[in-house]
């Protein structure tokens, strides 16, 4: 019998700092580590193929026994830059957003922004693989991750999305927890946190091991993505499933 616990991670370079630590640490023993993209890795904590897995928060309430196991996620203060809504012409004009399908999340915070914050009324598509091609015109998408940033100059407008909640509500957003679905051993949360936080001292090795030329990942790790999960972070979570919930 396989005791290991079967840990899943997002496959985005915003998640390389935190993979550094639990790589490069003892907690490597305990585990079986695998990547895939945010709504993926839900799936399969959802459906008990996991037993931890890093999500997107908007999957939290869909998982059963779900409990956040870790003080660290990816979150953000302000600027997030890799997830937004990516447009060729100004909010005013937009009709349609394209939906990424790689994060529930970033979906459901552009829901709610649209509505409450800039108080628009679109059309909303399902994305397929391909679906920045379609975004011209009065079409626009939410793009996140990796290609988030590979498409910041390619479009006139970007609307950063955790900017707008920080704007509407006042506090941070996170974006993706660690989360289990069963208990796990209080010595293995405890040692899973330590590995997180060792992997943030190793940032600069993280940038020389991930060649990026699109954004400078120097920024993207230590302004753009906020990787402890602070009290104010956890108010801006509270808020967002109390929202998607109702």
């Amino acid at each position: 019998m396989n005791s290991r616990i079967r840990v899943g991670a997002v496959s985005y370079l915003n998640t390389k700092p935190l993979l550094y630590g639990i790589e490069h640490s003892d907690i490597i023993d305990q585990i079986e580590l695998t990547s895939e993209y945010p709504s993926k890795v839900a799936e399969q904590l959802r459906s008990g193929v996991l037993d931890m897995a890093l999500i997107p928060v908007a999957a939290i309430p869909g998982i059963p026994g779900a409990n956040i196991v870790s003080n660290y996620g990816i979150a953000s203060h302000g600027n997030v830059v890799s997830v937004a809504i990516f447009s060729q012409v100004p909010m005013e004009e937009i009709t349609t957003v394209y939906l990424d399908y790689q994060s529930r999340t970033s979906v459901r915070l552009a829901q709610l922004l649209l509505e409450r914050h800039w108080k628009k009324t679109v059309t909303f598509k399902p994305a397929s693989e391909h679906f920045i091609d379609y975004i011209n015109g009065t079409s626009a998408g939410v793009i996140i991750g990796d290609r988030a940033l590979q498409q910041l100059n390619n479009f006139e407008y970007v609307y950063d999305l955790s900017a707008a909640w920080k704007a509407h509500t006042g506090l941070d957003f996170v974006f993706a927890a660690w989360v289990a679905n069963k208990p796990l051993p209080d010595a293995f949360k405890t040692a899973f946190d330590k590995a997180n936080a060792e992997g943030l001292e190793h940032i600069d090795t993280v940038i020389e091991q991930n060649h990026f030329p699109w954004y400078d990942l120097d920024t993207y790790y230590r302004e753009n993505i906020q990787y402890l999960l602070d009290e104010n972070k956890r108010k801006g979570m509270e808020m967002f499933l109390d929202l998607i919930r109702s």
